[in-house]
């Protein structure tokens, strides 16, 4: 750096004693001011100069356009499959153009082309980024990872030459892979609201891939949370020719991510592993991640020698529920609470006993709920019209207790989630799965097709009417339980699986002769409003 500014001020001065010359040859003889201001001007021109070469990297303009990671070599990658479990599926259509980046010359003999592009698409967190690693550490070829949202910007151009820059130092690279993370930010569909800059970012990346030559050995892999949002020319074969759904794991795969992830943590003997992975019916990867994440900063918290089962129930509650939190309810509005749990928990045991009933809580947890009943459904692959209609009867439960124990007086403002939900599923029966009045009919796609619904809210109404009156039918023939459960919450104020078999072994088949049975939460119900930000599920 020291010489640089040697060198700098040198020619300054060189051209400041030039100038000089020069003005005396043509005759003129220059004042002292006026020399020192060449001289000046000289060095401040030289002093620019140097700030500007010697500024970090990162604060240069970049005319091109270009990110600092195309500048870079891309990365080696150390995952490989052995690091991926579940998706067995996605994994095998891999595994074949993993022979493909080592010899391509030897499918080019057969007139083979392999895929000139790989979609990955499915949920948030089932594992996309960790395959397209996997497929480059395993073939041992550099790995390009960028996000669509790297070349999105409001100059039109820049974006195109992103593009182009990324796949010159692809191309330089040899065999490799690239990855476009969230594709869907730059290769949306297009239609008349779309941006010339977008539009000629995702021209610039369909002209890319045509122009692959099978013996690149250059494989692009894109990921989408939203496959519906894509241009159809992105999809069309020669581009994406590849399209792997990477869904939720099932049972078994959510087994074997459990064992995967606890391989670097002591974890103690007694965990279960089979029924944790029953539990966590619709997790992601990532989600079972974060899980044994939880658990194990509990246990570091706690300064134990290993993570026990209960640091994994409890981290398994905070993911789905939420952390509790000390209840500031007072005695009359915990009474209320609990006889609305009672009431889901009792529908659910009744109406879906394949649900696995997990726990029972009035104690405050996440998304501001008062309390929350959890029932862990069975994994299948599609609902019936009865599966549906006992969903709403326990969403409807809450409700129900509260009118049937303390009358019209102890309606809360708690509920308007469950007949929110309870609307939106009735609506889907009514409106689009023809399952209520003509069975060929769906309201919606008709209004849609001819302008018109029917009286679509009107049967909507008349089946949550039905459902409502079925599930009060049910409490009230089983109001022993709900109140000896209600009482049971008030007093432990979490009942847990096995709690709540012990619970409802006894018979409690009495019913309730009349709504003015006397309950704490009926004569002095807290005013509508008090607590609205409660949500009990």
């Amino acid at each position: 750096m020291k010489k640089l500014w040697i060198c700098l001020i040198g020619g300054a001065i060189s051209l400041a004693i030039a100038g000089l010359l020069l003005s005396i040859f043509v005759g003129q003889s220059p004042s002292a001011l006026d020399l020192s201001a060449r001289i000046l001007l000289a060095l401040a021109v030289a002093a620019f100069i140097g700030s500007a070469l010697l500024r970090p990297k990162a604060m240069r303009a970049d005319p091109a356009g270009r990110v600092d990671a195309l500048h870079a070599q891309a990365s080696a990658s150390s995952c490989t499959f052995q690091d991926v479990a579940a998706n067995e599926e996605a994994r095998e259509s891999l595994k074949g153009l993993v022979d493909y980046l080592k010899s391509p010359e030897k499918y080019a003999r057969y007139g083979a082309r392999m895929p000139r592009g790989v979609l990955l698409y499915g949920p948030p967190g089932t594992g996309k980024t960790l395959l397209a690693r996997a497929l480059a550490g395993e073939a041992g070829v550099p790995f390009f990872a960028l996000s669509g949202s790297d070349f999105v910007q409001m100059y039109v151009g820049v974006g195109a030459s992103r593009v182009r820059e990324l796949f010159k130092n692809a191309r330089k690279a040899g065999k490799c892979v690239i990855f476009i993370d969230e594709i869907d930010a730059m290769g949306k569909k297009r239609d008349d609201q779309s941006s010339d800059e977008r539009d000629q970012t995702l021209n610039a990346l369909l002209s890319e891939m045509s122009g692959f030559r099978p013996s690149d050995g250059v494989i692009v892999l894109a990921a989408t949370n939203r496959l519906d949002t894509l241009d159809p020319a992105l999809l069309r074969p020669g581009r994406f020719d590849r399209q792997i759904e990477v869904g939720l794991p099932g049972k078994s795969e959510r087994l074997s991510i459990l064992k995967l992830h606890s391989r670097n943590k002591p974890v103690a003997e007694n965990v279960n592993w089979e029924a944790l992975a029953q539990d966590t019916s619709c997790f992601s990867g990532a989600s079972l991640e974060n899980l044994l994440n939880e658990a194990a900063i509990s246990a570091a918290a706690r300064e134990a020698e290993r993570i026990e089962a209960s640091d994994i129930r409890a981290a398994y509650f905070k993911t789905v529920a939420g952390a509790d939190r000390p209840s500031t309810a007072s005695r009359k509005e915990r009474a209320v609470i609990a006889l609305h749990e009672a009431g889901h928990a009792l529908a659910a045991r009744h109406l879906v006993p394949e649900n696995r009933l997990t726990r029972v809580s009035i104690l405050p947890a996440g998304g501001g709920c008062a309390g929350y009943t959890l029932s862990i459904p069975p994994e299948r692959t599609m609902l019936n019209k009865r599966d549906i209609e006992n969903q709403i009867c326990v969403l409807l439960a809450g409700r129900a207790a509260e009118l049937l124990v303390g009358g019209e007086d102890a309606l809360t403002a708690g509920a308007s989630n469950d007949l929110s939900r309870a609307a939106e599923l009735v609506g889907a029966m009514v409106m689009d799965l023809g399952m209520v009045g003509e069975p060929a009919v769906a309201l919606r796609a008709l209004h849609r097709a001819c302008g018109s619904a029917g009286n679509g809210a009107e049967q909507c109404k008349e089946v949550l009417a039905e459902l409502y009156a079925s599930v009060s039918a049910l409490l009230r023939s089983h109001s022993g339980e709900l109140l000896k459960l209600m009482e049971a919450l008030l007093e432990s104020e979490s009942l847990n699986g096995e709690e709540l078999e012990a619970l409802f072994a006894a018979d409690n088949s009495s019913e309730i002769a009349s709504p003015d049975l006397p309950c704490a939460c009926k004569k002095d119900a807290p005013p509508e409003g008090e607590n609205e930000g409660a949500r009990m599920v």
